[in-house]
C-alpha cells in the first residue's frame, strides 16, 4: 500500500453530494462520530473500473445505518452514482472504495438526535491486501487480545465503527508478535472470524464455517459459499471451537480487502496449528478471482 498520508492527497472526494478537493474533505473536532463512534462505513473493490457487488455494499451502509438509529439522507442508487462519480474524478480502475456516514457536531453528548447525517465517499488505488507471495504461501495468524461480544451488548449485524476498535488492537498485537493478523474468538470462546476478514475450516474435503451470529455476515462470505457451492462442496455453518483446527486441513480468508487468502499457521495459546493450501482453497482463490475480473472459471486444480 501506498504510505502517503490520506489526509495529504491530489483527487477528489465526495461529501454530502458535491466533489471537494481530496485536502478539503475535512470535519470538526466535536464531531458525534469522533467521539462517541456513530458512524458506519463499507469497504468496496473496483475491478476494471467497476465495484464489485457496490449495490449490496450501499444497502448493507443504509441497513449499518439503521441498527445505529439513524437515516442516510442518499438512497443506495445515489450512493452508487456518487461512487462511479469519485472513480471516474481520481481516474481509479483498479482500487478501493469508502463511503462513510456519520452523525455530525449540532450536539455533543452521549444524545444526539438532532445532529445532521453527513456522507462521504472516498476512493484510492489499493494492491492486495497481502502481497501476492503472502497470498500464494498462506499467512499466520494469532489469537486475538479480544473476543467478539454478545449480541446483546452491541450492534454486531452493523458495520458499525466502534466494533473495529478490538480489531485495531487484536491486529496490532498480532503483527508486533510478527503475524499477519489475528483470530478473533467470540464471547463464548467460539471460532468467530478474522480482525476484517470471515473465515473458513476445510475438514475432510467439507468447508465449515462459523454462523455468523455476533459478526457480520460478510458480501464476500457469501459470495464464495456460492461458488463453492457452484463447485458442489457442501458447506456446514454452525458453532466451532478452536480445537477443531487439529483436524482441519485447510483454512482460509474471505473479504473484500483479503478477497480469498488462505492461513497456513494458527498460533493459540495452548497450541500451534499449520495447514495446507489445497484443492479446495485453491479452487475458490482462483473462482473468486475469476469473477472479480469478469473471467470464465478455472477447471478444477489439484493443488498438489
Amino acid at each position: 500500500m501506498s504510505m502517503l498520508p490520506f489526509d495529504d492527497r491530489d483527487g477528489s472526494i465526495w461529501l454530502d453530494g458535491a466533489l471537494v478537493p481530496w485536502r478539503d474533505a475535512k470535519l470538526h473536532v466535536l464531531t458525534h462520530g469522533l467521539h462517541y463512534a456513530s458512524a458506519v462505513f463499507e469497504g468496496e473493490r473496483c475491478y476494471g473500473g467497476r465495484i464489485f457487488k457496490m449495490r449490496e455494499h450501499h444497502e448493507r451502509l443504509h441497513a449499518s445505518a439503521e441498527l445505529m438509529g439513524f437515516e442516510i439522507p442518499w438512497s443506495a442508487a445515489e450512493i452508487d452514482a456518487a461512487s462511479e462519480e469519485v472513480l471516474k474524478a481520481n481516474g481509479i480502475v483498479d482500487g478501493y472504495v469508502r463511503p462513510i456516514a456519520w452523525r455530525g457536531a449540532e450536539m455533543m453528548g452521549v444524545s444526539a438526535q438532532h445532529n445532521k447525517i453527513h456522507l462521504a465517499i472516498a476512493a484510492w488505488e489499493w494492491p492486495a491486501y497481502f502481497s501476492p507471495e503472502a497470498r500464494l504461501q498462506g499467512i499466520r495468524m494469532t489469537e486475538g487480545m479480544y473476543r467478539r461480544p454478545d449480541p446483546r451488548t452491541a450492534p454486531v449485524h452493523s458495520k458499525a465503527a466502534g466494533l473495529y476498535m478490538i480489531c485495531t488492537l487484536s491486529k496490532h498485537d498480532a503483527e508486533g508478535k510478527g503475524f499477519n493478523d489475528a483470530l478473533m474468538l467470540d464471547w463464548r470462546g467460539q471460532i468467530a472470524e478474522a480482525t476484517g476478514a470471515n473465515i473458513f475450516l476445510v475438514q475432510d474435503g467439507v468447508i465449515h464455517t462459523p454462523t455468523p451470529d455476533c459478526f457480520l455476515d460478510g458480501i464476500t462470505r457469501r459470495t464464495v459459499m456460492d461458488l463453492a457451492r457452484q463447485r458442489g462442496y457442501e458447506i456446514v455453518e454452525r458453532a466451532i471451537m478452536p480445537e477443531e483446527f487439529g483436524r482441519t486441513q485447510e483454512v482460509f480468508l474471505t473479504g473484500t480487502a483479503v478477497e480469498v487468502t488462505p492461513v497456513r499457521e494458527i498460533a493459540l495459546a495452548d497450541a500451534i496449528y499449520h495447514f495446507t493450501p489445497g484443492e479446495i482453497t485453491v479452487n475458490l482463490v482462483h473462482d473468486y478471482d475469476a469473477l472479480v475480473q469478469g473471467k470464465a472459471a478455472t477447471p478444477a486444480t489439484s493443488a498438489a
